[in-house]
């Protein structure tokens, strides 16, 4: 019977642990510029000894890559592809076989859009985040942010 509630606690802890993901921090904000663009701007803050991956990965047999979805929204159209900056590391990444692009402590990400009309724009970053030892799932961070003409 005591090997039944050991077993019940670690599995427990470890649920909890894999729900914990803490890893990264998001803000999203619209910085104005010429009238009708507006730049969307995601930071992410990422805890020390973590790191997230790159929008732009050669392969999607290795980590989760990071992505933006906007929700359908007439008001707007993407210029151009999304640009990031940040602590970039590139190289050989023997955890996934190959080469890649991750970001430790910060990942700066920011998507011209062509505004017609003041609106609310809704949508959702994934991302995936890992140490030297682990991967946590893939999480969804969720934004709503008011955009001016």
């Amino acid at each position: 019977m005591q090997i039944i509630y050991i077993l019940f606690f670690s599995l427990l802890s470890i649920a909890a642990f894999a729900q914990d993901n803490n890893t990264v921090q998001w803000k999203v904000e619209s910085i104005q510029k010429d009238k009708g663009t507006v730049q969307l701007v995601m930071t992410a803050t990422v805890k020390k000894g973590w790191y997230v991956y790159s929008q732009y990965l050669e392969s999607d047999d290795g980590p989760v890559k990071t992505s933006i979805e906007l929700e359908e929204n007439k008001s707007i159209t993407k210029i151009d592809t999304a640009l990031e900056q940040g602590d970039k590391i590139e190289g050989y990444d023997a955890l996934f076989d190959m080469n890649i692009t991750k970001y430790k402590n910060q990942l700066k990400i920011t998507q011209t859009l062509q505004v017609n009309q003041a609106t609310t724009v809704k949508g959702f970053v994934t991302y995936m985040s890992c140490n030297d030892e682990m991967c946590l799932p893939p999480t969804d961070f969720h934004f709503e942010i008011a955009l001016k003409k």
